[in-house]
């Protein structure tokens, strides 16, 4: 058995990917930081883009990962 993502969990990463698909990749550290960047769930302390909600920022991303290396073939 996988694992079941919510729905707005798999809405925002396809939508990510969708407004930046050269972005994303199969990396999940570099889409990490992407998604913090491009949403409002990062946010700069002493120069650093850090989360405001962790785990929801790391199940996102590691959507956006799987996506991209199913989406590629990977």
């Amino acid at each position: 058995m996988g694992n079941i993502r919510q729905t707005y969990i798999k809405r925002v990463a396809i939508e990510l990917i969708r407004r930046y698909p050269e972005q994303f990749g199969g990396e999940y550290a570099s889409n990490r930081r992407k998604v913090l960047e491009y949403t409002d769930l990062g946010v700069m302390i002493d120069g650093e883009l850090r989360p405001t909600q962790k785990k929801l920022t790391n199940r996102i991303a590691g959507y956006a990962t799987r996506y991209m290396k199913r989406k590629r073939g990977v």
